[in-house]
């Protein structure tokens, strides 16, 4: 018997494809979402997953050994499609029977969805318009994640309102289907839930638990940091068609603009190719992002955060933040 029979009821397709308790996926977050962080929610009853980002296959290795060393409970890897070594970290996932491989960053690569499945793996993929979601869908991918402009990270041109009402009508009655994008109390998850999705995801209101890694300043800015100060980074040049970002504003977000100037004059001289450039723009958000979650350096380092950082106001155990979601979203629900 649990102690959300509504919720649990509209979460269970999803909590079925992932083997979790509650359909609560942690975003992921490149030096946040790591062992500590996501053997804690999926120990909770949530679904962690690592960030792989741009680890090399050994780093990565290390990562699922840890993490397993510290849950016994599900848990998945996300995975950068445009990564060089793509297809060595699906090797490293398949060494360790990872149950569930996230891929984001692009359309996934020819092979690597045959790849992750054929080691038993379910994929989970992110689409930012309804056609390529439904030829994703085609191609393979065992789930969606629609998340919109308001998360943190890299994001896509619309709100996760919108693309809730396009996409879950379309797709809801015959696929696993999870939002994310700006959701930072249990009463949006239970109108997403309504509205046909199977779960969600949250990346900015678990990136300052107690369990986070997070240097101690990287939390503090988040706890002062009002939905507006969250702002998404600037194309510079239209032949760069740089995936924006969402922040909070500070000297590093100056830096990536003058990043971007810096590799745009590298392609006017032809000493990269476009793949190599995108690369270089992505080795500058890891590095940026380092500096920020582990030195602090929250003036020149990357404070990556989506618009739900406002409701993010003290270091709490990830345990309670989902037992205050399951019951927000439970009492949404039973209309009390």
């Amino acid at each position: 018997m649990t102690d959300f029979p509504k919720s649990a009821e509209l979460m269970k397709r999803g909590t079925d494809f992932l083997g979790c308790e509650h359909a609560v996926l942690c975003g992921a977050m490149s030096w946040v979402s790591e062992r500590n962080l996501v053997s804690a929610i999926s120990n909770a009853g949530g679904f962690g997953v690592i960030a792989c980002g741009a680890m090399t296959p050994n780093l990565l290795d290390t990562e699922i050994a840890e993490t397993k060393a510290r849950t016994d409970k599900p848990f998945g890897v996300n995975l950068i499609t445009m990564h060089p070594q793509l297809f060595d970290l699906i090797d490293v996932c398949s060494k360790h029977g990872v149950s569930h491989v996230v891929l984001a960053g692009g359309i996934p690569p020819k092979g690597s969805v045959e790849a992750i499945k054929e080691f038993g793996a379910k994929v989970i993929v992110f689409a930012p318009t309804l056609a390529l979601a439904k030829k994703l869908l085609r191609s393979g991918g065992d789930a969606l994640v629609i998340e919109g402009m308001e998360a943190g990270g890299h994001i896509g041109p619309v709100s996760t309102s919108v693309l809730a009402q396009e996409f879950l009508p379309e797709l809801a009655q015959d696929h696993v289907v999870f939002v994310a994008g700006g959701i930072g109390r249990g009463e949006a998850i239970a109108s997403y839930l309504e509205m046909g999705a199977c779960g969600v995801q949250l990346g900015t209101r678990f990136a300052c638990a107690s369990e986070s890694i997070a240097h101690p300043d990287f939390k503090k800015a988040f706890f002062r940091a009002k939905a507006r100060d969250a702002e998404a980074s600037v194309q510079v040049d239209p032949r760069l068609p740089v995936i924006p970002v969402r922040a909070l504003k500070n000297k590093g977000t100056e830096e990536f603009t003058a990043k971007q100037i810096e590799v745009a004059g590298k392609l006017d001289r032809e000493e990269v190719d476009m793949g190599e450039a995108q690369l270089q723009i992505e080795h500058f958000w890891a590095g940026a992002l380092r500096r920020a979650v582990i030195d602090g350096d929250v003036e020149g380092g990357s404070l990556m955060a989506g618009q739900s950082v406002g409701m993010v106001k003290s270091e709490e155990p990830v345990a309670d933040i989902i037992a205050q979601l399951m019951n927000e979203c439970e009492s949404a629900l039973s209309g009390r």
